[in-house]
């Protein structure tokens, strides 16, 4: 019951994956996790990263501003740990699905939310994730033939979900 979606355009799925969780929330679905928005800043080369927290709505920004040279990851890990912590209360509340905008490098490294989706699956509740073709191989490793591709529209998303949950 892991579900991960991939597009091509840049922010294409933090999109998808956002709208998707507007739509359960509408109907009174029990969500958990988290989907991102990217705003983009006058002068400034790079958006702001913010993860908004399924089910509350609160914002948490997870990028960091490190300058217009910068070339390192900008990603606030404590920002992120702290969209991870909330994602789990929810999850403990009783969700009926989780939503997470990336399986990434923080994923990768056994950090993120990897230990929330193991927990979400061993309690039979389906996960739907984005991921990008760069950190396609390590997902690969980490959930082998256990996920499953959805296509990247909403009807094929919510068709999923709902014939998981």
């Amino acid at each position: 019951m892991l579900g991960y979606v991939m597009t091509e355009d840049r922010g294409a799925t933090d999109r998808l994956l956002a709208q998707l969780a507007d739509g359960f929330e509408a109907e009174g679905r029990r969500l958990a996790g988290a989907v991102q928005i990217n705003t983009e800043l006058p002068d400034q080369i790079k958006c702001r990263m913010e993860l908004r927290l399924l089910p509350s709505g609160e914002k948490i920004t997870i990028s960091q501003s490190l300058g217009a040279l910068a070339q390192g990851c900008r990603l606030d890990p404590d920002g992120l740990e702290r969209a991870v912590h909330h994602a789990e209360k929810a999850l403990e509340a009783g969700a009926e699905l989780v939503l997470i905008n990336k399986f990434g490098k923080q994923e990768i490294e056994g950090r993120g939310f990897r230990d929330l989706i193991a927990a979400a699956l061993s309690e039979g509740i389906p996960v739907l994730l984005g991921i990008n073709t760069k950190n396609f191989e390590a997902f690969e490793v980490y959930a082998g033939d256990f996920a499953e591709p959805v296509e990247p529209n909403l009807t094929a998303m919510r068709d999923w979900c709902l014939g998981k949950m």
